[in-house]
């Protein structure tokens, strides 16, 4: 039982990984393209002889973009990853209960057969 009990929970949380590094990475990604679109506006700013909010909007709006979309990966993959490591942990916990509560029962069994003998 215990040989079935740790492949199920290696199955159910081999499922996770991925969740998990969607929802931890996603926002540091989004970042970097957001540094990155950032210093292209100002490189870009630096070409032109007035400065003005204008100038440099766009690129920065657009630097923003990858931001949203880090984010947009990341809150569904962390609400996600959350909700099923708890079904996971609450299944697994059944498991074990179940295979505790069978081994009571055998050991009974061979206890009372043990003393007929």
């Amino acid at each position: 039982m215990r040989i079935a009990f740790s492949k199920e929970a290696d199955r159910l949380e081999n499922r996770l990984t991925l969740l998990a590094t969607v929802g931890s990475s996603a926002p540091y990604i989004g970042l970097f393209g957001t540094v990155w679109g950032v210093m292209h506006a100002f490189q870009s700013l630096g070409d032109v002889q007035h400065a003005t909010l204008a100038a440099v909007a766009p690129g920065i709006s657009e630097a923003l973009i990858a931001t949203a979309i880090g984010l947009f990966a990341a809150i569904p993959a962390v609400i996600y990853y959350n909700r099923l490591s708890t079904q996971v942990d609450r299944l697994l916990g059944e498991y074990e209960n179940f295979a505790d509560g069978l081994l009571t029962i055998l050991q009974r069994q061979a206890h009372s057969l043990n003393k007929k003998a």
